[in-house]
């Protein structure tokens, strides 16, 4: 069984990052289903032009667009909200991520750790140059896309961007928890300020291509692909099912500010419920250095532009 929510966002618009693949694929076609615009966020034009195509396929009425961002590169940030070319944003997705296996550390065009500076400082200083358009709508909503992996997983402070000991697996899963430290804690400075924007953190559970439904000529798979993910489908699910914590987050008026949604079963598969985070993830010492830290590295502060009140 899946969640469906029948819920119609006319008039809206909802940016999702990293678009054209994956679990914000799935997402992004999902919201198109709402009736809200949805821009996707794509670092390659081609690959989103794709995406937007597979959509109208199965969405025909969808209402779509494209802008180019790149979260690795700090400078293209504000023309790419400028692109946006819009007065109110409803909803943004941080989704965007990049899980490297390569064992030479590699860096952005700013010096950062690329995942680091991908994963989190990219959608960091995202959030503050769309604070404006996010403050202009009724009730903004920022959601974070954590990952299963942050659970075991601890913030070095005096090493966030492991330049003295990288390990390509635990650098990203600090990076997702980095991301889901600076959704909490967003959420507690909106309500410290009597924000009407949401900062709301959820996590896709353990997803897999092999168990996705094809949307040729974005993502196939073969019989042989399907047939060896199946066993997986115990404990694991697809990243169509994954992307529906993300859809419910933005859809739901129910859910609130501060709330971490995921997959009911072991929060690995299932429909999305809410999560009792742990508490390394919302831990407010660690978040505030964090925040600091990542207002320093990327010369903005998401919360200095968002004003709006109730």
């Amino acid at each position: 069984m899946t969640w469906q929510s029948g819920l119609r966002a006319d008039g809206k618009t909802f940016l999702v990052t990293g678009a054209n693949a994956g679990i914000g694929y799935f997402a992004a076609e999902q919201l198109a289903a709402s009736g809200a615009t949805v821009v996707l966020g794509c670092r390659d034009s081609g690959k989103a032009e794709l995406a937007m195509r597979v959509i109208r396929e199965r969405v025909p009425d969808a209402r779509l667009r494209r802008i180019p961002l790149d979260l690795s590169d700090l400078s293209t940030l504000p023309a790419t909200v400028d692109a946006l070319a819009i007065d109110s944003l409803h909803a943004v997705v941080l989704n965007a991520g990049i899980l490297l296996s390569d064992p030479a550390r590699r860096v952005s065009p700013q010096g950062h750790e690329l995942m680091f500076a991908t994963n989190h400082l990219g959608h960091f200083a995202l959030v503050a140059h769309l604070a404006p358009i996010l403050s202009a709508a009724p009730a903004g909503r920022v959601i974070t896309v954590g990952s299963f992996a942050a659970r075991s997983e601890r913030l070095d402070l005096a090493d966030l961007q492991s330049e003295h000991d990288y390990r390509p697996k635990r650098t990203y899963g600090r990076s997702k928890l980095a991301q889901m430290l600076f959704g909490f804690e967003l959420d507690r400075r909106l309500r410290a300020h009597g924000s009407t924007t949401a900062s709301i953190i959820v996590h896709p559970g353990g997803a897999l291509d092999s168990l996705s439904p094809a949307r040729p000529p974005l993502f196939s798979r073969t019989t042989a692909q399907r047939l060896r993910g199946l066993p997986a489908n115990i404990v694991l699910h697809g990243k169509h099912s994954g992307a529906q914590s993300i859809v419910r987050a933005v859809l739901d008026p129910e859910i609130t500010s501060g709330q971490l949604w995921g997959p009911r079963v072991f929060g690995l598969r299932g429909q999305p419920h809410q999560e009792s985070p742990h508490p390394h993830m919302t831990d407010p010492g660690t978040a505030t250095q964090l925040w600091s830290a990542s207002s320093a590295l990327t010369g903005v502060d998401p919360f200095d532009r968002i004003t709006n009140t109730p």
